[in-house]
């Protein structure tokens, strides 16, 4: 069963648009690349050619995922709420810390300028997830070591 994908719907349309443009205007402009490359002449030596091959195929690795992500992907529009859930944005107070961080409860694909994304499936947001203003959680980081945080505030 393949994984379901959450975004927000101006993630979905950016990630849409995004496959819009590479399978269209893109292709089209690397295919343009590689024959001018090509009448350059011998291909062995030729370094256009091998660098639009590899953008190229940079270029079709994008887009197989994109096609993958948008195909099992699910809306999500995050509400009101007094839970930490997907599309919450998750103020955090680590245990002896007095600064507060912010992250978006989310895809990396969401990942924007004004905010870190922390993926659900991680061992922070999973613990996470549910939790109220004020509750502290625990959870293993990568490391080993066992932390904790305070949600000081979520944010629709």
């Amino acid at each position: 069963m393949p994984d379901v994908h959450h975004f927000s719907q101006a993630t979905f349309d950016r990630l849409s648009a995004e496959l819009e443009e590479l399978t269209t205007t893109a292709r089209i402009d690397i295919a343009r690349k590689i024959q001018t490359a090509r009448e350059l002449g011998d291909l062995s030596e030729n370094g256009d050619y091998h660098a639009a091959k590899e953008e190229q195929g940079k270029m079709e690795a994008r887009i197989r995922d994109l096609q993958a992500l948008l195909l099992d992907a699910e809306i999500i529009e995050a509400g009101d709420t007094d839970e930490v859930s997907q599309g919450h944005v998750v103020h955090l107070r680590y245990e002896g810390d007095d600064d507060v961080e912010r992250y978006l409860i989310g895809s990396i694909e969401e990942k924007g300028a004004d905010v870190e994304v922390l993926t659900p499936g991680s061992p922070l947001g999973q613990a996470l997830l549910g939790a109220k203003v004020g509750d502290w959680v625990e959870f293993e980081s990568p490391t080993g070591a066992q932390l904790k945080v305070e949600v000081v505030e979520i944010e629709a």
